[in-house]
C-alpha cells in the first residue's frame, strides 16, 4: 500500500527534488504521511511530515536537506497511527529504512532487540528492520551481510529500501510479495512502481520474490533468494506506464472518466481471443477484489448465458480461507487492475497448489506480479490510472471480460466495437448529473438498485459514492428491496435505480414505483423507451439505447460522474480519498 523510492545521484548531484517528484507519482499508494532521508557528509539527514506530500514539501522549503543518495516514502498506515513519529524513513544509528508491507514476526524480533538494549520510539513494525540492521553492523557484519541476515529473519510481505552512512553511495533494497522495480537512465533508482522512476529512467528490471539489489552510481548488483549474484533482464519502460499529467482537467478522476471511450476502444482492438481457451472447461472461477470483483460478478452473467459454463465469482480476500473445492477442468480468471493485489495473488497461489486449473489474468499493468504466476494474460489498455477510485480500468476490465464471453458471437463483437461512441454520448450528460449531485450533497445515505447484470453495477455505483464522497451507500438487487432495504426509504433517502428498457424492465419498474411511494428522492437511469414507460413525476437520467448485454459497461459511467460531482460539492479530495490507497499490497 505504501510507496517507496530510492535514487542514486550521478556525480554527486542532490537527489532530493527527484525523490519528491517520485513521491508525487506514488502518493496514490498512501498519503497518511511522507518522508525523505539522505546521506550528507557521512550522516543521515531526515525530514518527515504528517498528511499529504504537500506538507513535506512545505517543510523542505524552510528546512532543506541535501544528499546524493536518498530514499523516500509515502505512507498508508498499518502498524501505528499516522503521526510524524511513525512516518518513514525510520532511522537507527546511521541507517535509514523505508518499507511497504507487514513484518509478521515483528513482535518476536522486537522482543529480542529490546533484550539487546534497543529502545523503540515508534508504533511501527518497520522499526525492527532498522534496529536489526544496526545490531548486525554492531556485531561486525558488513551492510550487505547485515541485510542478508535481515532477509533470513523477517517474515511476511514487504518491499524494503535502506541506506547506510557507512556506504554513502549505495541503496540496498529487497522485495517479497510487494512490487519493486529497478530503473536505469539518468539515475539508478528503485521504486514501488515504474511511474515513480520513469522521469529519470528509460529501462527497468523487476525484482522477483525473495530477490534483492544493491544500487550505486556504478549500476546495480542483483541477488537471488539464495543470495547468489544473478542477472535480471532490462526492458524499455512502456509509454503507457508514464503518467502524462491531468492535462486540461482539474482532477485525475475526471480525466480518467473522460478517457473511457478510448480505453474501451483500445482494449477491444488490441486483444484477440482464441476460443480454444474454453476447450474442455466445465467451470469458470473468477477471483478479484473490490471494483474488480464487481466486474467478475457481471462476467458471471455473460459467461453463463453465452458460453453455458457455470461460473463462481469469488472475493480474493476470502477465497482461500474457506478451503474451497476446485473442480476438475476449471478455468480460473484473476482480475486485477494493478496486477499486484495481494489478496488476488494469494488466491491464485492457492489455486496453483490445490488444482491443475489453468489460470489466466486480466490486468492493466504489464510485467506486474500477476503476469509471472499465470498461464496467460490479457491486458486492458486503459493506460496509467492515477485516481484512487477506479474508473476507466473498471470499464476496460468489463470490456475484456465481454470480449471473452462473446468471442464466438460476431454480432455482439460488432456491437462492442460501437460501445465507445455510446460512451461518448453518455459523457455528454455531465450537466444533468451535476444537477442530480446538488440534490444529494447533504445526504447521509443512499440506495442503489439494479437487476440482472446491473445488480453488480448498483454495487459498484454505491462503492464509488462511499469511496470519494464519504456518504454511506448500499447497492441491492432490485427484487431484494422488499426483503428488508425498503425499511430505509423515506423522503431524505436518495434511491438510484438502473432500469434500461429490457426484458426485466417491468419488474424493475414495479420496484421503482414501490420506492417512489415511500420517498421523493428516487432517480432512474434509463433510456428513451424506459423514460416513456415510467411515470412523469419520477426523475430520470436518459442514457443512449444499448443492447442488454452491454448495459453494465455503459451504466457504470454516469454513476462515476455522479460520485465525482457529489464529492466535489462536499469538498472531498476525489483523487485521494481518505484512508484509501490505489494498490492493495498487504492482507
Amino acid at each position: 500500500m505504501c510507496g517507496i523510492i530510492g535514487i542514486v545521484g550521478s556525480r554527486g548531484e542532490n537527489v532530493v527534488d527527484k525523490i519528491i517528484v517520485g513521491l508525487e507519482k506514488l502518493e496514490y499508494r498512501g498519503y497518511d504521511s511522507a518522508g525523505i532521508a539522505t546521506i550528507a557528509d557521512g550522516k543521515i539527514e531526515r525530514l518527515r511530515a504528517v498528511g499529504k506530500l504537500q506538507n513535506l514539501k512545505d517543510k523542505l522549503a524552510s528546512n532543506p536537506i541535501v544528499g546524493s543518495v536518498g530514499i523516500g516514502h509515502t505512507r498508508w498506515a498499518t502498524h501505528g497511527k499516522p503521526t510524524e513519529g511513525n512516518a518513514h524513513p525510520i532511522v537507527s544509528d546511521g541507517i535509514a529504512v523505508v518499507h511497504n508491507g507487514i513484518i509478521e514476526n515483528h513482535k518476536e524480533l522486537k522482543f529480542d532487540l529490546q533484550n539487546d538494549g534497543f529502545v523503540f520510539e515508534t508504533e511501527t513494525d518497520t522499526e525492527v528492520i532498522a534496529h536489526f540492521l544496526c545490531r548486525e553492523l554492531n556485531k561486525g557484519y558488513s551492510p550487505r551481510e547485515a541485510f542478508q541476515n535481515l532477509l533470513k529473519s523477517i517474515e511476511g510481505g514487504y518491499a524494503i529500501a535502506a541506506i547506510f552512512a557507512s556506504i554513502p553511495n549505495t541503496i540496498i533494497a529487497a522485495r517479497r510479495k510487494s512490487p519493486l522495480a529497478v530503473g536505469f537512465g539518468k539515475n539508478v533508482c528503485v521504486g514501488s512502481d515504474v511511474s515513480s522512476i520513469s522521469a529519470f529512467c528509460r529501462e527497468v528490471a523487476y525484482l522477483e520474490d525473495g530477490e534483492y539489489v544493491e544500487i550505486s552510481d556504478n549500476g546495480a548488483l542483483f541477488f537471488d533468494k539464495n543470495f547468489n549474484p544473478t542477472n535480471l533482464k532490462r526492458q524499455k519502460i512502456p509509454a503507457d506506464l508514464i503518467d502524462s499529467g491531468k492535462g486540461e482537467y482539474e482532477h485525475y478522476m475526471l480525466k480518467e472518466i473522460m478517457e473511457q471511450p478510448s480505453a474501451i476502444r483500445q482494449t477491444t482492438l488490441r486483444n484477440k481471443i482464441d476460443g480454444g481457451i474454453f476447450n474442455g472447461v466445465s467451470r469458470i472461477l473468477i477471483l478479484a477484489c473490490g471494483t474488480s470483483y464487481y466486474a467478475g460478478m457481471v462476467a458471471k452473467y455473460w459467461f453463463e448465458k453465452f458460453l453455458r459454463i457455470p461460473v463462481d465469482a469469488e472475493i480474493g480476500s476470502e477465497y482461500k480461507y474457506r478451503c474451497p473445492i476446485i473442480e476438475p477442468n476449471t478455468l480460473t480468471i484473476a482480475v486485477t487492475q494493478s496486477g499486484e493485489t495481494i489478496d488476488t495473488l494469494e488466491s491464485v497461489e492457492y489455486v496453483r497448489k490445490n488444482s491443475n486449473s489453468k489460470v489466466l489474468a486480466i490486468a492493466n499493468v504489464k510485467n506486474s506480479a500477476i503476469s509471472r504466476i499465470v498461464d496467460s494474460i490479457f491486458y486492458t489498455e486503459a493506460g496509467a490510472e492515477i485516481g484512487v477510485a477506479s474508473t476507466k480500468a473498471f470499464t476496460a476490465q468489463l470490456t475484456m471480460l465481454a470480449s471473452l464471453a462473446f468471442h464466438n458471437r460476431d454480432y455482439l463483437i460488432r456491437q462492442l466495437q460501437k460501445l465507445p461512441t455510446l460512451c461518448e454520448e453518455t459523457l455528454c450528460l455531465h450537466e444533468e448529473i451535476k444537477t442530480l449531485a446538488e440534490k444529494m450533497r447533504e445526504s447521509s445515505n443512499a440506495i442503489y438498485l439494479g437487476r440482472g447484470s446491473l445488480y453488480p453495477i448498483a454495487l459498484e455505483g454505491a462503492l464509488k459514492l462511499k469511496e470519494i464522497s464519504y456518504i454511506h451507500a448500499e447497492g441491492f438487487a432490485a427484487g431484494e428491496m422488499k426483503h428488508g432495504p425498503i425499511a430505509l426509504i423515506d423522503d431524505d433517502m436518495p434511491v438510484i435505480c438502473l432500469c434500461p428498457y429490457n426484458e426485466l424492465f417491468l419488474k424493475t419498474a414495479s420496484n421503482i414505483q414501490e420506492a417512489f411511494a415511500r420517498g421523493k428522492k428516487v432517480v432512474v437511469f434509463t433510456d428513451a423507451k424506459g423514460s416513456e414507460e415510467l411515470p412523469r413525476e419520477i426523475a430520470k437520467i436518459i442514457l443512449p439505447q444499448i443492447s442488454d448485454e452491454f448495459a453494465p459497461i455503459l451504466y457504470a459511467v454516469p454513476l462515476q460522474l455522479l460520485a465525482y460531482h457529489v464529492a466535489l460539492l462536499r469538498g472531498c479530495d476525489v483523487d485521494k480519498p481518505r484512508n484509501l490507497a490505489k494498490s492493495v499490497t498487504v492482507e
